[in-house]
């Protein structure tokens, strides 16, 4: 008890309050809430939780007093911050030219989205069945495909590297992108809520040498994306036809259309809090469904 009453006593705050203390609060506040929106559209958001996992476990080192776990944290503190700077630096970088191409006072006073708190859910089973729908009249006509279907994990970085297209989903759309020799057949199709927001997206490959080496480019780039982020990537593939889904690292190959359809539906519903779901594809890096 007495470590926690030095920690707040040695912090140095003031004994007395004044009009000044609220304007500096209010402005932190507004950094912090900036800060923490802008890391949330990025991959730092992973990093961000496990940063607040290792403060939490520094605190309670500290306050019982286990000094040799303390002292290395306090020796590795500025190594780890150096890191962090140097392995983020390209969302560092994009986040300072976002903060100046914008105007600070329409940022203060924009009004905030409501676009997820309004789809109903015959909406999302609409748009599922379209996608689902899709993706089989490909599989029937051995058209390639890569489509992402972004979670809560926001692929901004990933979509920049394609076309803009906001459009609504919808089977003929999505099976007209994947036309061969088309401008926009080449590349990953992004979908973020019930709008295809861009086509003819680079993707990271996976490094993982246990995925199949009959596997393409196109599988390892489901594979690669859904090892940064809680999507889903259903992949087509243009040998055979066969309809994949990565998500988590994991790879589903030869699913159905009732499985996909089921899948879908799951990952809204985990979306928008309605249960825990445990996906299909945990545990092994590859899995057949027949």
């Amino acid at each position: 008890m007495d470590r926690i009453i030095n920690f707040f006593t040695n912090l140095g705050m003031p004994h007395t309050f004044r009009p000044e203390n609220l304007l500096e609060i209010l402005i932190l506040a507004f950094i912090i809430y900036e800060l923490l929106i802008w890391v949330k559209d990025t991959r730092a958001w992973t990093l961000l939780r496990g940063i607040i996992v290792v403060v939490v476990f520094a605190a309670i080192s500290y306050f019982l007093n286990l000094t040799t776990i303390t002292w290395l944290f306090s020796r590795t503190a500025g190594v780890l911050i150096t890191i962090i700077v140097i392995v983020f630096q390209p969302e560092l970088r994009r986040a300072l030219e976002q903060l100046g191409r914008n105007n600070l006072l329409a940022a203060l006073f924009k009004p905030g989205s409501s676009g997820i708190g309004k789809e109903s859910a015959r909406s999302r089973e609409k748009i599922n069945a379209e996608i689902v729908r899709s993706v089989f009249d490909m599989s029937r006509t051995k058209t390639g495909a890569l489509i992402i279907i972004e979670e809560q994990v926001s692929l901004n970085e990933y979509e920049r590297t394609g076309i803009p297209l906001d459009a609504l989903v919808s089977s003929q759309l999505l099976s007209n992108i994947f036309v061969k020799n088309t401008p926009l057949h080449d590349g990953a199709v992004f979908i973020r809520d019930e709008r295809v927001v861009a086509a003819t997206c680079y993707l990271p490959l996976s490094e993982d040498m246990e995925i199949s080496k009959e596997l393409g480019t196109r599988h390892r780039a489901g594979v690669g994306i859904s090892e940064l982020s809680d999507c889903l990537a259903i992949i087509v593939s243009e040998e055979t036809g066969a309809v994949s889904l990565a998500e988590g690292g994991g790879l589903i190959r030869g699913i159905d259309r009732e499985a996909l359809a089921k899948r879908l539906k799951g990952a809204d519903e985990k979306k928008h809090g309605l249960f825990n779901l445990k996906g299909i594809a945990k545990g092994d890096k590859e899995t057949s469904v027949k």
